[in-house]
């Protein structure tokens, strides 16, 4: 692909119209995944005449802290016509949509590449934040109107088969759970035993961070910022050696070993998707006999969401073992138990290839974007 390289001030312009009239009320953010976000925020009392209005195609980013996060939280509009965002962002548009579209500016900006330019870029900033001047100092490789249209038609035919895998895995996740009410509704509202008396906790650990010789190696490593919306987990953020595991007290947990985080994203479940190591702000879940492991996701995710809603709407900071110990639950009957195992294991199965797939298919995005747009 033969491109042109330009500096984003060539290609973009920086967009400041407020919402004078307060007639726009949708409030949202941008992540660090690159995609827009429904604010929580309570909005009740406040002047929204002094939000920034953004319209579709607009694109918002956050330029504060890159270095120290390593990505620059930045999107590209389609879910909304129009919206109000805080005055922090920058919002700014494509000048000329007939040289650059949209999409293709977008999918330039989700490159691994971009982003760890922009953090070498902004280790100069204050703070690690990077001006909008230096920002527009960036470039962009522009290839004509039909081979960004190309490189769009390809990445969103991968796009689609994403979505239609996880729409998939949504039902069949569904089914699952009524699968488990169904087989224990006579039980699920009993509390007769302790959560530990039937599922056992297992912690982690990490080893040294400053030997180099631990890290970087093919064990996954299981963290609290590895939890998305998927049930399994295939990659890791980090990684360990063989010494780094025989150095720390985490052990090495099978392939469908269930997580649960106990502090940062507390209460989050997953299904490791291949062996896996883990640190100390999860537990490991496994039942008493080491037999059931779809038991044991759905039991905990059960048990879990049942301890939080004890919590009347208290924010956790930690979960620990007392928290288990006292939460009351049914006693499974092992009949029963196996009934369930044997039943969803073909559904967790089924759940597990597709989300493979789409492990796969991410990847071929990235491929994609990166391969394709370096010019």
């Amino acid at each position: 692909m033969k491109a042109n390289y330009r500096k984003l001030s060539e290609i973009v312009e920086l967009i400041d119209e407020r919402n004078t009239d307060g007639k726009v009320q949708n409030l949202i953010g941008v992540s660090i995944d690159k995609c827009f976000i429904k604010s929580v925020a309570n909005t009740i009392g406040t002047d929204l005449s002094k939000y920034s209005v953004i319209h579709k195609n607009d694109f918002a980013c956050s330029l504060m802290q890159v270095s120290r996060d390593g990505k620059i939280p930045i999107a590209c509009l389609k879910e909304y016509d129009e919206a109000i965002m805080s005055p922090a962002y920058y919002i700014f548009r494509i000048k000329n949509t007939f040289e650059v579209l949209p999409d293709y500016l977008a999918m330039w900006f989700m490159r691994t590449e971009f982003d760890r330019e922009a953090s070498y870029v902004a280790v100069g900033g204050v703070r690690g934040s990077m001006p909008w001047e230096v920002f527009c100092d960036m470039k962009l490789a522009v290839p004509s109107i039909t081979e960004q249209q190309k490189i769009i038609n390809n990445y969103n035919t991968i796009t689609r088969r994403i979505d239609i895998l996880q729409k998939i895995n949504e039902k069949l996740e569904k089914t699952a759970q009524c699968l488990f009410e169904n087989i224990f509704k006579h039980e699920l509202q009993k509390e007769e035993i302790s959560f530990t008396d039937v599922i056992d906790l297992l912690g982690g650990g990490t080893p040294c961070t400053t030997e180099n010789a631990y890290w970087n190696g093919n064990i996954s490593f299981f963290a609290p910022a590895d939890i998305d919306k998927s049930i399994y987990c295939f990659r890791t953020d980090k990684t360990l050696t063989e010494e780094g595991l025989n150095n720390c007290s985490s052990k090495l947990y099978p392939e469908n070993t269930t997580f649960v985080t106990c502090r940062g994203t507390v209460g989050k479940l997953a299904l490791a998707g291949k062996p896996m190591a883990m640190n100390q702000s999860c537990y490991a879940l496994k039942d008493k006999k080491g037999q059931y492991p779809f038991f044991t996701y759905s039991f905990s995710k059960f048990a879990v969401s049942k301890l939080k809603n004890k919590a009347s709407g208290a924010v956790f900071s930690a979960l620990v073992t007392r928290d288990f110990e006292m939460e009351k639950v049914f006693k499974p009957n092992l009949e029963k138990m196996t009934e369930y195992e044997t039943k969803a294991s073909s559904i967790f199965e089924n759940i597990s290839s597709n989300e493979k797939e789409i492990f796969k298919l991410q990847e071929l995005k990235q491929l994609v974007i990166s391969q394709i747009l370096k010019g």
